[in-house]
């Protein structure tokens, strides 16, 4: 018994000593330049699937062009899931 509350109060003090988020001048290069470069992907995405929603025809556009443009502001997900799923793809020409 003694065993597993050692084990509880060793996992709550790691937590406790983690839970605090850090400032950006204290995070290190490499981590400030993955973060803005994860900022600049996603900002991306959202940009091409916001500009392809509105210039592409609703038939072409599985569900509403609505959803679609709700469903775009989820980080990463959103825009991918939109180009995966969401654009009906024209079936491929037979080759002779």
């Amino acid at each position: 018994m003694v065993a597993v509350n050692m084990g509880k109060n060793m996992h709550h003090n790691i937590h406790k000593q983690h839970s605090r988020k850090k400032k950006w001048n204290e995070l290190s290069p490499m981590a400030r330049f993955g973060t803005v470069g994860a900022g600049i992907v996603q900002l991306s995405l959202l940009v091409a699937a916001q500009t392809d929603i509105s210039r592409r025809p609703a038939q072409q556009i599985r569900g509403s062009k609505a959803m679609w443009r709700l469903a775009t502001l989820v980080n990463f997900i959103g825009p991918a899931t939109y180009f995966a799923v969401g654009v009906k793809r024209r079936p491929a020409a037979k080759q002779a």
